[in-house]
């Protein structure tokens, strides 16, 4: 048991300490989620009603829950790319050869993402009294809850991606194809109510639309019709679970099939 926790740990250990050092990732990961939240919130504030939202909902508040995964999302960008540039510093070889297991080493460096992306999104939470949604110490935990599941689906999602590719470069375009659009069919942007047929079935087919309405009814868990038509909190739950679940053995067969 101690030749798993301990390389855990150490690799958790070390991706709090790169934070540490490297804080501009704290601003990069929250400073753009906060302008894309003002400026969008503002700007179709006079324009835009969530459909079955109940009244007075405007959509700087519609949109908050979606900021909150934008920031996991920015976070575990941030920390994927690191496996990339571990790699050509040759610090990732020297891993390789301790005699451990690689799901060990998925598992130190995805908690390590996900303990960062769960941080900056809990920090993030704050901002919810500012668009009328009252923040209980009940609804800190459940978001915090709902927030770790989804980090550490979109964190193994990006070892993914990280393990199989040399250069930031790669690693950057994929991540626009993929976990962006993500975010945008998320209902994070824009509800499925009322959306062509086929981009509402693009929207349920999205793993991470079941996250972002886990958030929703982790917020307004004691006002159910504040979340608005999205789907139920339980097979919510069940498909970031499963969603988290999946990713981790992805990307532990990524980093079986990798040879450095």
């Amino acid at each position: 048991m101690r030749r798993i926790v301990l390389p855990v740990l150490t690799l958790w250990w070390r991706e709090m300490l790169r934070f540490c050092r490297q804080r501009s990732r704290l601003a990069g990961a929250l400073a753009q989620p906060l302008v894309f939240w003002i400026l969008l919130g503002g700007g179709f504030s006079a324009s835009f009603r969530p459909p079955g939202a109940p009244g007075g909902m405007g959509y700087a508040e519609y949109f908050y829950p979606g900021i909150i995964a934008m920031v996991i999302l920015f976070t575990a960008i941030f920390s994927t790319i690191a496996v990339v540039e571990d790699r050509r510093e040759g610090f990732l070889q020297g891993v390789l050869v301790a005699p451990i297991g690689r799901p060990t080493i998925i598992l130190g460096q995805s908690l390590g993402g996900t303990t960062l992306a769960l941080l900056e999104g809990l920090l993030f939470l704050a901002l919810a009294p500012l668009v009328g949604i009252t923040l209980t110490g009940g609804a800190f935990v459940r978001v915090g809850a709902v927030a770790f599941l989804v980090a550490f689906g979109l964190v193994n999602l990006g070892l993914v991606i990280a393990w199989r590719l040399d250069s930031t470069q790669g690693f950057h375009a994929i991540m626009n194809l993929i976990l962006l659009p993500m975010w945008f069919l998320s209902g994070a942007f824009f509800p499925a109510t009322g959306v062509p047929v086929w981009l509402e079935w693009a929207m349920r087919l999205n793993p991470l639309t079941y996250g972002v309405a886990a958030l929703r009814h982790s917020l307004y868990w004691e006002s159910p019709g504040g979340a608005g038509p999205i789907p139920p909190f339980t097979l919510s739950i069940l498909v970031t679970l499963g969603f988290a679940v999946v990713t981790f053995a992805g990307a532990t067969w990524a980093a079986s099939r990798k040879a450095i």
